[in-house]
């Protein structure tokens, strides 16, 4: 009975036009903001945030970028982890050659420059789409990679070919490094996070969005209502690349602190982002968060339900996890092609007309 519309009345537009109309969901979200602020980080330790929080954010930013420029504006995408190993390498170059520079401005100005890259490669969409332009990102990929391997200039000469982050601080407090705390390096991936999907969500709100949607409903009838498709596109390759690349910093210099870029940033990586936004909900940020964390929390739940419980051999349980994933992608695309984030609604609807039947 507390789902309910009753009683809240807008007297305003940007009352009228807020993301969430209904107070419980507002409550909801603040709870939430709360919990993962202020209590979170006093409780969890080293295992929780390595296995469980800090994938989920770092993938659930990579996530948002991906849906950005597949789920909103239909510009399908395979290199989600070559853009990723460019922020990773930007941060890497830039705590490098600038080590008194805030750790957030590192982030960012990755972000930056992966969003340039991405803008490049996103060009051919202005001729191609569809099967051609998954082909000229996945391209970018290889490319991305061979580049990152070949050219020994991104990892400092290095003679193992690897990138490892130098241990830096922000406001006194270490957050890259073996001497990071747990707690540091949950709130620093977190404030992205948060931030990113507020901007994302945003974005989506405004015009830019609706530009988006239009270019991937239709783009014929999109340029003739007056939609330019060439700042339609480049803009959401450059705001998708934009969140990736910070994805792809975070997941180096603060969750692995070491990357090998074939091995971290390959393909598997691509398409890992992309079965995210697929079982999550295409054009949807709750639906990057809900795939984010059923792909992070599924082999953590496989591995204590099979390993720990029954005893099967890991390389199983690893298999059954690839089985039970390609299953889902499957019942979705059939069934619920929007994903969770669609039965998420429905529930909602159901719970709002509650307990009458229509």
């Amino acid at each position: 009975m507390l789902y309910r519309e009753a009683g809240d009345f807008s007297t305003t537009y940007p009352e009228d036009s807020q993301t969430f109309p209904i107070r419980f969901d507002r409550y909801r979200y603040y709870a939430v903001l709360f919990i993962a602020i202020v209590i979170i980080p006093f409780v969890i330790n080293d295992y929780w945030v390595n296995s469980i929080f800090m994938p989920f954010l770092i993938y659930s930013i990579a996530a948002i970028g991906l849906n950005i420029l597949v789920g909103y504006c239909g510009q399908v995408s395979l290199g989600t982890g070559g853009f990723m190993a460019v922020g990773a390498y930007a941060c890497y170059k830039l705590m490098t050659a600038f080590p008194e520079v805030s750790m957030f401005i590192h982030v960012l100005l990755s972000g930056v420059i992966t969003a340039g890259v991405g803008v490049l490669f996103g060009l051919p969409s202005l001729r191609i789409k569809g099967f051609y332009l998954a082909v000229a990102t996945l391209a970018a990929q290889f490319f991305l990679v061979w580049m990152f391997n070949r050219v020994s200039w991104f990892y400092n000469y290095s003679a193992s070919g690897q990138i490892n982050a130098p241990e830096r601080d922000t406001f006194g407090i270490i957050i890259t490094g073996p001497n990071t705390d747990a707690w540091a390096a949950y709130v620093f991936c977190l404030i992205f996070t948060i931030a990113s999907a507020i901007i994302a969500r945003n974005l989506t709100r405004g015009s830019m969005g609706r530009q988006w949607m239009a270019i991937r409903d239709m783009d014929i009838a999109a340029e003739i209502i007056g939609v330019n498709p060439l700042k339609a596109k480049l803009t959401a390759f450059a705001v998708s690349s934009f969140f990736v690349g910070i994805s792809g910093a975070l997941f180096f210099a603060i969750y692995l602190g070491a990357v090998e870029v074939g091995e971290v940033f390959g393909i598997t990586k691509s398409f890992l982002v992309l079965f995210m936004i697929i079982i999550g909900g295409l054009g949807s940020i709750f639906g990057s968060f809900a795939g984010a964390a059923f792909l992070v929390l599924l082999p953590v739940l496989l591995k204590v339900i099979g390993v720990d419980w029954f005893g099967w051999p890991t390389d199983i349980v690893a298999h059954l996890n690839l089985v039970i994933v390609g299953a889902l992608i499957i019942v979705f695309l059939i069934v619920e092609p929007h994903g969770l984030a669609q039965l998420w609604r429905l529930a909602k609807e159901k719970l709002r007309l509650w307990p009458f039947p229509h």
